[in-house]
């Protein structure tokens, strides 16, 4: 089946009980046994659950791998996995990255004896450079936030394997609509289900897809083991997101070309971070590495100070100010003060995320009145 009926087939199994075109949601804790072996599909929520496993089943689906994982949030998914390394270990990640990843790996994994390298990993001769034997895992993002930054997924994936590492890719940006990146050798991909997969505002969850068994093996162990997992009701509204999550984000991601075109054109603007524009550095790759669009997020910065920038993002009406994205209404911020305040400020500025940048995600608003709303703002 085409990706499109996938998301709303598989893993969606009408209820055989009732005939319910739309599965049920299982609040229960606890499943009760046929005997003492614990062989039954299910026997406490934390290991598994009904709900939780429909939505699993889709993503797998959507991104082609073999098992999926539910989290409470994209934080906990991605702490998951730094799970499987131990003291004396190294993890090589990208500069531009989610500020709440940048935290994680950089103030709280340093004190666990994993050591933290971060590398601009557009560049595959300073990943290769970077890697040593202690590394187990190199991190990337593409696009890169906030600053759309495209690393080669396939290259990284050479890189990390031959030096006997994984290759973990954070993907929220793209989602399976357009980029899978266990297809180009990932060995695992990690979601902010809270951003594209809900799309709507509503819900708070993370995900984790593996192209191999025993890896899924391994880090549903150290999930169950930890017990961050995504609730029944969220598992439900992930479900019914990721039934249009390809209709989204396609939307999206011609709309915020489109503003992207219009904001390079603007004189009050110095420059506009979009991986759809032919400007940006990393067009090529990302036209050979997406399909179906750019994405819907872009970062711009103007031809003023940081207290422009703030007056813009507390002027517009439909662009709300907030740090969240990927939902149906457009969001506006500054990550230097927001998304990724949790940045060394030093640190934050020297890979590029200036204190006066602009990120926009775009939402399914008619192009038109975003347009216009941008021009008030920026006027």
């Amino acid at each position: 089946m085409e990706f499109r009926t996938r998301a709303i087939h598989v893993g969606q199994d009408r209820d055989s009980a009732s005939g319910a075109i739309v599965p049920p949601i299982h609040v229960a804790s606890t499943f009760v046994q046929p005997d003492v072996s614990m062989t039954a599909d299910y026997d406490y929520a934390r290991t598994a659950s009904p709900t939780r496993r429909g939505f699993e089943t889709t993503l797998a689906s959507l991104d082609n791998g073999v098992r999926a994982l539910a989290f409470a949030s994209g934080m906990a998914a991605t702490h998951c996995v730094t799970q499987l390394l131990a003291p004396g270990d190294r993890i090589v990640t990208g500069t531009d990255i989610y500020g709440g990843s940048w935290r994680l790996f950089n103030k709280l994994l340093p004190q666990h004896g994993i050591s933290v390298a971060a590398v601009d990993t557009s560049d595959l001769a300073a990943v290769a450079a970077a890697m040593t034997p202690a590394t187990k895992l190199l991190w990337i993002e593409s696009p890169g936030n906030p600053l759309l930054s495209i690393t080669d997924i396939a290259g990284c994936a050479g890189i990390a394997h031959a030096a006997g590492a994984l290759l973990a890719c954070d993907t929220t940006l793209a989602t399976p609509v357009l980029t899978r990146p266990l297809d180009l050798g990932a060995d695992i991909v990690m979601h902010s289900a809270t951003k594209y997969l809900g799309g709507h505002s509503d819900l708070l969850g993370g995900a984790l897809v593996v192209r191999d068994a025993d890896l899924g093996t391994r880090l549903h162990w150290v999930q169950n083991a930890t017990g961050a997992v995504m609730g029944p009701f969220e598992s439900f509204l992930c479900s019914r997101g990721v039934k249009t999550v390809d209709l989204r984000v396609r939307a999206q991601s011609a709309t915020a070309l489109a503003l992207a075109e219009w904001l390079a054109a603007h004189p009050r603007v110095a420059r506009v971070f979009y991986p759809g524009l032919p400007s940006h550095p990393g067009h090529a790759l990302a036209a050979r590495q997406m399909v179906g669009g750019f994405g819907g997020i872009l970062s711009f910065e103007l031809a003023g100070d940081c207290d422009a920038a703030r007056r813009v993002v507390e002027s517009t009406r439909l662009f709300q100010l907030a740090v969240s994205l990927g939902a149906v209404e457009s969001l506006i911020e500054l990550p230097a003060v927001m998304s990724h305040g949790s940045y060394e400020p030093a640190a934050r500025r020297a890979v590029g995320i200036a204190d006066g940048l602009i990120r926009l995600s775009v939402g399914l608003e008619a192009f038109d009145d975003l347009q216009k709303d941008l021009a008030a703002a920026l006027n």
